[in-house]
């Protein structure tokens, strides 16, 4: 893009942010009402189509959006509340529904009006998704689902999921797997809340008993689940850890606090608090880098840099800020009692829920052996791992 078509872009950006904030002030107006406005405005997502929540801009201009809007004071706690929904699901839709649906489903998702879940990880079938068993049996113009799916975050609140399925055990894993949305209010989806180290069931197990799922909400191809749900996954990578965030905001800004807080002249946490600081920034600017060369569809490889690097940074940051704290780091304020959140994922209050949520960070999303074995594949070029069962049909492979 010329200098001036860019400085065309921005123009034309700033003056619908500004049309933005003027009708809707964000002092004054309810976050869902705003966000509502901010969708009709094209500035949800900028580079889904004109109607959709976007204006077809590049996504790199997403970052100048949220930073001018953060500016302002408007509250963007969707994003991060409803990050399946919109970081993962909204893509998903664009690139493979229908326009009904995606009239239907897109607005109400940036709004929390609609809270959005991911159905894909099975006891038997992480890592290794293709290997998944929940079933999907055609009945006319229904598909039958049986089956469990865990690590489900949010399906306690959501009301739509994206559901991966089996669909003809005789072909190969990577085929004969169908793709849905499924109303998570049918009859037959049980939802069962599976409690972290953090004492907060973010996470669920759902099971499928006959669920009834009409077909005219099926994404993609019967037995052409596999690439619809690799747009999903390669958007979660960068949803997870490819977001932009202000410089020395985040994990390390809480480090930064905390030794602030608690006086440390130690020299060589001093050096190691630096060393942080400047991977932190480096993983942000790599994370802009590739913002500005993504274009609209399906992200490449580097959003597993980006959610590798990220996973692995945000635990040492929060172990460092635990260190800082000494033996206050040993309690948990606020007490551990059970619970689930209501709204959606919410930052963690404190440095030792921090630090206990990190945790998980090199597992969801795709773990980080996953995304060293893409980068290495996909990226550096290398021979992929033996797959003895690429060729076998599922029914067929030892489970």
């Amino acid at each position: 893009m010329s200098q001036a078509t860019s400085n065309d872009v921005r123009t034309r950006l700033d003056q619908a942010i500004d049309r933005l904030l003027a009708d809707n002030p964000p002092a004054t107006t309810e976050p869902a009402v705003f966000w509502g406005a901010q969708f009709d405005a094209g500035l949800a997502w900028i580079h889904h189509p004109e109607g959709r929540g976007g204006l077809g801009l590049s996504p790199r201009w997403l970052t100048h959006v949220r930073e001018r809007l953060a500016t302002a004071g408007a509250d963007q706690t969707n994003i991060r509340f409803n990050i399946i929904g919109i970081g993962m699901g909204a893509a998903t839709l664009v690139a493979h529904a229908p326009e009904a649906m995606q009239d239907r489903m897109l607005r109400p998702m940036f709004t929390m009006e609609e809270v959005w879940c991911q159905m894909f990880s099975e006891p038997g079938a992480g890592s290794d998704l293709a290997n998944l068993a929940t079933s999907a049996v055609r009945e006319g113009d229904v598909w039958v689902v049986n089956g469990q799916k865990v690590w489900t975050t949010l399906a306690h609140i959501a009301r739509w999921g994206m559901l991966v399925t089996r669909s003809d055990p005789d072909a190969v894993k990577h085929r004969g797997l169908t793709y849905f949305i499924l109303d998570m209010h049918l009859d037959g989806v049980q939802v069962r809340p599976l409690h972290q180290i953090t004492a907060e069931a973010e996470f669920n197990e759902v099971y499928f008993d006959d669920v009834h799922v009409p077909d005219d909400m099926r994404l993609g191809e019967v037995g052409a689940g596999w690439s619809v749900a690799m747009t999903t996954l390669m958007n979660e990578r960068v949803a997870i850890g490819g977001g932009v965030p202000p410089r020395g905001s985040g994990a390390i800004a809480d480090a930064v606090a905390a030794w602030a807080d608690h006086g440390h002249d130690d020299p060589v946490l001093r050096d190691h608090l630096v060393e942080l600081w400047i991977e932190a920034e480096a993983l942000r600017l790599t994370s802009q880098r590739a913002a500005d060369a993504r274009t609209a569809g399906t992200p490449g490889p580097e959003g597993s840099t980006a959610k590798l690097h990220w996973a692995e940074l945000n635990k040492d940051l929060t172990s460092f800020t635990l260190d800082l704290l000494g033996p206050d780091g040993m309690l948990y304020p606020g007490g551990y009692a059970l619970h689930a959140p209501e709204l959606g994922l919410q930052p963690a209050p404190t440095p030792q829920k921090a630090f206990l949520r990190a945790r998980a960070n090199s597992i969801e999303g795709g773990t980080s052996q996953i995304m060293k074995n893409i980068l290495g594949e996909r990226v550096l070029g290398l021979p992929g791992e033996p797959r003895v069962d690429k060729d076998v049909p599922w029914r067929e492979v030892p489970r």
